[in-house]
């Protein structure tokens, strides 16, 4: 998937680094995420969940908060507040460059700066939070031992996550007059509560206090056993596929049938690997999106049809298809075709009609179930029409695949 890496002017006109995550083709919405604090645009779950996302059709942007990354600014002149000024920023930069978004994400820190700034984006229809404080004020957390210290000070240089960070007093002072649960409350929008019952960072009761201050429409999925950081590949994709899923009830991720490339000979098909297990993999073929996997007596967890299994569909539908449009245009009382299909390998010598004699070959074998009133000239004629199916002579012809390496930088 194509990322765009682009600066906008956030708050204080500071310049603030961000990526774009695109799908192929014409994005069917556009999202905001939000980091959590003093990460980045580029932490694994931020990166994980956005180009998951993008993967099935949704547009992410992400960018590094004033003071973070590659982003412009200080850190110990960033507060809250200014963490979700750069988000209304944000959110009209895609206004004004491509769309509003309509999904707004954060996790953690980054959750609770996105129900915060939910109100300032108004063409926001879905609010999705993993692992987010209900209150801002529960950061201080991480360094309470110099709370202390910042407020006679007026700045302090603190270790977060192994590295240093100054936390002037300012960002305490801005940190506890916001009511969250005003914001939360007069939300007014579509809400999906994500939350480990393990995260020792922030405690599964700020998810409880944020989903019972919601309105309807809200959603609680819990994260099992997944840590705040959402470390493990599996888990972030797994949030990704839960988000793309229920914001399907509120935006209209589909393309309209006019945008879609339907018309366009042949269609992209787009096969990505989602890190999930060794072999799963997401496939996007246009506003479509399947999973491919492999059996567990082959190693994968047979989360989806294999590759074979999506080969042999891809010719039994071709058949069927191939059949009805025969019928219906000579009018031939055919009520329903089933094509069942088998792989497997064979030695070349049993096959008495195939040129090769030594080794394996492939062999397909078709089954084809045909109801319906007709009689014995028309059921032959439909069979001889199953082998002119555009897949079949693909599969029985010259293939020449064309493979070239692709610069994902």
């Amino acid at each position: 998937m194509p990322t765009e890496r682009f600066q906008f002017t956030g708050e204080g006109g500071h310049q603030l680094s961000a990526a774009l995550e695109l799908p192929e083709g014409e994005p069917a919405a556009y999202a905001l995420f939000a980091h959590c604090f003093t990460c980045g645009k580029d932490t694994l779950a931020a990166k994980r969940i956005s180009v998951a996302l993008a993967a099935k059709g949704i547009a992410v942007l992400r960018f590094d908060f004033t003071g973070l990354g590659s982003s412009e600014g200080e850190f110990a002149n960033s507060t809250f507040s200014s963490n979700v000024a750069d988000l209304v920023h944000a959110a009209d930069h895609l206004r004004a460059t491509r769309k509003a978004p309509s999904i707004l994400i954060g996790h953690s820190l980054g959750g609770a700066a996105i129900l915060a700034a939910a109100g300032k984006i108004p063409e926001a229809k879905a609010v999705a939070t993993i692992a987010a404080p209900s209150d801002p004020a529960h950061v201080t957390g991480l360094f309470k031992e110099h709370l202390d210290n910042i407020r006679t000070q007026g700045e302090v240089e603190v270790s977060l996550a192994g590295r240093p960070f100054r936390i002037k007093r300012e960002f305490l002072d801005d940190i506890v007059e916001h009511e969250l649960m005003k914001d939360v409350t007069g939300l007014h929008k579509a809400l999906l509560v994500m939350h480990s019952p393990v995260d020792d960072t922030v405690g599964i009761d700020n998810a409880t206090k944020i989903f019972v201050a919601a309105k309807h429409p809200k959603s609680f999925v819990s994260l099992d056993h997944t840590d705040h950081l959402l470390t493990k590949p599996a888990d972030a994709l797994y949030a990704a596929d839960v988000i793309a899923a229920w914001t399907s009830r509120y935006i209209d991720t589909a393309k309209p049938a006019k945008e879609m490339d339907l018309a366009e000979e042949p269609r992209k098909v787009v096969v990505q690997e989602t890190r999930k297990s060794k072999f799963n993999q997401i496939i996007t073929v246009g506003p479509h999106h399947l999973v491919a996997d492999e059996p567990v007596a082959a190693g994968g967890e047979d989360a989806g049809p294999g590759p074979y299994d999506f080969l042999l569909a891809g010719l039994g539908a071709c058949t069927s298809m191939t059949m009805r449009l025969y019928a219906d245009r000579k009018s031939l009382p055919l009520d329903r075709v089933t094509v069942t299909l088998k792989h497997s390998k064979i030695y070349a010598k049993d096959c008495a009609e195939c040129e090769t004699r030594d080794g394996m070959l492939d062999q397909i074998e078709r089954d084809i179930a045909i109801d319906g009133a007709l009689d014995a000239e028309q059921r032959k004629k439909l069979m001889e029409i199953a082998d002119k199916c555009p897949v079949h002579r693909t599969l029985t012809s010259e293939i020449r695949i064309v493979t070239k390496a692709v610069d994902q930088s």
